[in-house]
């Protein structure tokens, strides 16, 4: 695998390799997936960003909790990186003081449960949000229903909702959601006519792991004639996936599901069980050392696509 590795990230990445696919479909959750969708932007209608919608902590939970609502945060974190007016990303990311009655709650996120109350379906909120911020990359919910993630330890504790399941001390036995939800149908849509999926990089089991868990996601994933490209975290991340090895997670992620999805992967972490195409050489960005640095990241998806053409 060594040598392998050697070849393909010198392969010189075709200019702008990936700005002449039709369909990119990226997925996830949080500030991982914003970076991934702001970096690839300049797609605009052709980019596609499929959020996880299971947090169940801070402003997310508080506004779950009390309105049954889908998870607003990792939504209105990837408009706020897409929006080009540093003060609209201000007032998407608003968060009320403790001398407020809303202490606690995000403004992004009150604007977003507002447009679904007044909207048939929360992703006509998502879109009119999208257009009042001239924001033409799509974002869909990886289900229009409410559910929360549920984890089975290998104790036969049942752990439930997303900040008990990175609290784990170790990997769980077993991943799902609390009760079977429909996807987004554009969003299979989308997947199907895809030319690349990308998935991460961020939280494995609360950003990653979340959309594949929905009925028919994972395989319509394996269903595409698309790569599948896993971006991971330049750092190890503070839950037990943080423990393993990428070709550990992949392997994990392979017997939740019950089939392979990634086909080639974008790290710095040196790995001689992966059995597939490495990228990596990827940079951290100066400001947050632990989200990449956009044009080393495009670079890396450009020399992927490239390989794959």
């Amino acid at each position: 695998m060594t040598q392998q590795n050697a070849e393909l990230t010198s392969l010189r990445p075709a200019p702008h390799a990936i700005s002449k696919l039709r369909c990119v479909t990226a997925i996830g959750g949080g500030h991982g997936l914003g970076r991934v969708l702001s970096t690839l932007a300049f797609l605009e209608r052709r980019l596609i960003g499929i959020v996880a919608t299971t947090d169940d902590g801070g402003a997310s939970g508080m506004l779950r909790r009390s309105h049954e609502c889908i998870a607003w945060g990792d939504i209105r974190n990837c408009l706020s990186q897409l929006a080009q007016h540093p003060l609209a990303a201000d007032v998407l990311n608003y968060r009320f003081s403790s001398e407020h009655e809303l202490h606690g709650h995000n403004l992004g996120n009150l604007l977003l449960y507002t447009l679904d109350q007044v909207s048939a379906r929360p992703l006509d909120g998502i879109q009119l949000l999208s257009r009042l911020l001239n924001i033409n990359t799509r974002l869909l919910p990886m289900s229009e229903m409410p559910v929360d993630l549920v984890a089975a330890t290998h104790d036969g504790l049942e752990c439930f909702g997303e900040l008990h399941v990175d609290g784990l001390l170790h990997m769980p036995q077993k991943l799902a959601l609390s009760h079977p939800v429909t996807a987004t149908p554009e969003a299979l849509a989308h997947i199907r006519r895809s030319e690349l999926i990308i998935l991460g990089p961020g939280s494995f089991l609360t950003s990653v792991m979340p959309p594949l868990l929905v009925d028919e996601f994972a395989q319509t994933i394996a269903d595409s004639k698309a790569p599948v490209i896993f971006i991971d975290n330049l750092a190890a991340e503070n839950s037990p996936a943080g423990e393993l090895s990428v070709s550990q997670r992949l392997q994990w992620m392979t017997e939740q599901l019950g089939m392979p999805l990634v086909d080639a992967v974008i790290t710095n972490h040196p790995d001689q069980q992966l059995n597939m195409p490495v990228f990596n050489h990827v940079n951290a960005a100066t400001e947050a050392p632990q989200r990449h640095e956009p044009n080393s990241l495009l670079a890396a998806l450009n020399a992927a696509v490239t390989h794959f053409s």
